[in-house]
């Protein structure tokens, strides 16, 4: 039976070992692909930024889309990948998928809501498939504690998460930047993402859920749920909506973050923060995410490198401070469109601001590089630069070879996985509206019981508990 305390010492002793459960493939060797040079690739998850991740696949050369899974088969916004596809097999449910079809397919990919995310990476994992998961990784603390030891545990399974810049320019540069000392001796960041996202028209007085709406036909609402508490149908939660609410969703954080502070947090090795301060909070509620955000991880000295202060800032009323010279942010070009407003140029758009001992760095998101501040600097900077190599693959590319044995993935679960519990942390500290202590040693908060059970959150409804076990 599974308890909230059994959740709770599963969270704390991960390292320790975890409960034998799913249906596996021993061998842990995912299948062959059928096609000369190309990856049969299931797709889960195929409307809106599933429709894109698909033809970003496509456009690679290196896959064969045989399989697609969507919970909503046939509404509006899954037809043109249906149509596209005509030959692809089809299944409402992701069991069924692998149930029915799996000889059919070496990988998955996976672009349902973030609540989902661990449940269906799991069984792929224990059924030898390799993953591609959209960010953020997983919704708690404890989901991606256990797809981290799940990577672990099918070494032959190649897992990635869809923040694609990771395999851009900026990736490459700040690695560079960092091994030349260029980057150094780093004690500050601020990240931000100042524009308007979907909850900002809703009204923070909420004190309950929403009332039920009449549901799509073509909508199978209980797989959508999957193993969350049972919540009536609203049109507030589906299509993008669920982003918006801590029960579904990891708000601007989690969808952003990954984007922005990426780099930041693998190249300067950051781990997880001892502190996690939510020092402003606009239209807190129980329900979904605050107007505005500022929240400061507090991040130790690692190896030769001193302490750090990360402080995320959301909200378009919410703009972090600008040192001298800071000018005018680019955005990056290669971000997707998505329904929750488009990002518009202003002065300071997403991005981040880098102090180091001797330099200060500006950067956007996604693939952007940074740039030396002020502009004076860096042209005494410039012939001092070394050369940053280009990348052999962009994201997706990437995760097909590496599907294929050609390339390691850049940002696969064991790697990305601890960011995500970075964001895990900071959405705890939005949802109680309290200071966080953080012991990284037992991976346990020591200073609230109440968010401390967080990290684990609700046990999974019945029948849904065995994708919590590897």
């Amino acid at each position: 039976m599974t308890t909230r305390r059994n959740f709770l010492r599963t969270t704390a002793l991960a390292s320790a070992g975890l409960a034998v459960g799913m249906r596996a493939n021993t061998a842990n060797a995912a299948p062959k692909s059928n096609t000369a040079n190309k990856v049969n690739l299931a797709c889960i998850g195929i409307g809106n930024r599933g429709e894109q991740i698909i033809n970003d696949f496509e456009r690679t050369g290196l896959a064969n889309v045989v399989a697609l899974c969507d919970v909503d088969l046939g509404a509006p916004h899954t037809e043109k990948i249906l149509a596209k596809y005509p030959k692809a097999k089809q299944f409402k449910d992701f069991r069924e998928l692998f149930d029915k079809a799996g000889k059919d397919f070496d990988a998955v990919s996976v672009a349902t809501p973030d609540h989902s995310h661990a449940i269906i990476s799991m069984l792929a994992m224990a059924s030898g498939k390799h993953v591609y998961v959209e960010k953020p990784m997983a919704r708690t603390f404890y989901e991606a504690e256990l797809m981290m030891e799940a990577a672990r545990k099918y070494p032959n399974v190649v897992t990635q998460v869809g923040n694609q810049g990771h395999s851009e320019a900026n990736y490459f540069q700040f690695k560079t930047w960092l091994d030349a000392g260029i980057i150094k001796d780093v004690t500050a960041v601020s990240a931000h993402m100042n524009s308007a996202r979907r909850w900002h028209s809703w009204d923070p007085n909420i004190y309950k859920l929403p009332a039920a709406d009449p549901m799509p036909a073509t909508l199978d609402w209980n797989i959508w749920l999957m193993s969350r508490p049972y919540h009536d149908y609203s049109d507030k939660y589906h299509r993008g909506e669920w982003r918006s609410w801590f029960d579904f969703g990891m708000g601007a954080l989690g969808d952003w973050g990954a984007h922005i502070i990426d780099t930041v947090h693998e190249f300067l090795e950051l781990g997880l923060p001892y502190e996690i301060n939510p020092l402003k909070l606009t239209g807190h509620n129980d329900y979904f995410f605050p107007m505005s955000s500022t929240i400061l991880f507090r991040f130790p000295a690692r190896k030769n490198m001193p302490p750090l202060d990360l402080t995320w800032y959301d909200g378009v009323d919410n703009q972090p401070p600008l040192p001298e010279g800071y000018g005018v942010s680019a955005i990056d070009p290669n971000i997707p469109t998505s329904g929750a407003g488009e990002i518009k140029e202003t002065k300071i758009n997403p991005g981040k601001i880098i102090y180091g001992k001797d330099l200060t760095f500006k950067g956007a998101s996604h693939g952007s590089t940074l740039t030396i501040i002020p502009e004076s600097k860096a042209k005494d900077m410039a012939a001092k630069l070394p050369e940053v190599p280009k990348s052999t693959s962009n994201h997706f590319a990437n995760f097909l070879l590496a599907c294929q044995g050609k390339e390691k993935t850049r940002s696969p679960f064991e790697i990305h996985g601890t960011l995500s519990q970075v964001f895990s942390l900071g959405v705890l500290a939005q949802r109680m509206n309290t200071p966080l202590y953080f012991d990284s040693r037992t991976k346990q908060i020591t200073n609230n019981a109440f968010a401390n059970a967080l990290l684990a959150d609700l046990p999974p409804r019945k029948g849904w508990e065995q994708y919590y076990k590897l």
